[in-house]
């Protein structure tokens, strides 16, 4: 597999699956004690820092720095709104893989318009 894939797709791959893992936290607004509608506002009201990491990877996906940046901001509101700066497990699971996503943006961009742009000689 050639670098520039990796570059390309790692960072990628990581916010879908960061998105999938924080989706699962959603599932338990469906607790059954709840009317049926209080239930899917609960769990809507649940997803909506999948659909945050989501949009912040489709600016990525168009635009490696800004989305990059993107990502690095939404890691430093997660650390600091979920308090993951207190526990380093925390801070793992829940921040860490922002901040690798968001640099892994600005390096693939930078690695690969550094390649694009050079002439043989």
């Amino acid at each position: 597999m050639k670098t520039s894939s990796i570059l390309t797709w790692f960072p990628r791959l990581l916010a879908v699956a960061f998105a999938l893992f924080l989706s699962v936290f959603a599932l338990d607004a469906w607790d059954g004690k709840s009317t049926f509608l209080h239930q899917l506002g609960a769990f809507l009201i649940h997803l909506i820092p999948s659909a945050v990491i989501l949009g912040a990877l489709y600016v990525a996906w168009k635009w490696r720095i800004i989305g990059g940046l993107l990502f690095m901001v939404i890691g430093m509101v997660f650390t600091v709104y979920f308090g993951a700066w207190r526990e380093t497990e925390l801070f793992l699971m829940l921040a860490l893989p922002l901040f690798v996503a968001g640099v892994m943006f600005i390096f693939s961009n930078w690695k690969l318009e550094k390649h694009e742009f050079r002439q043989p000689l």
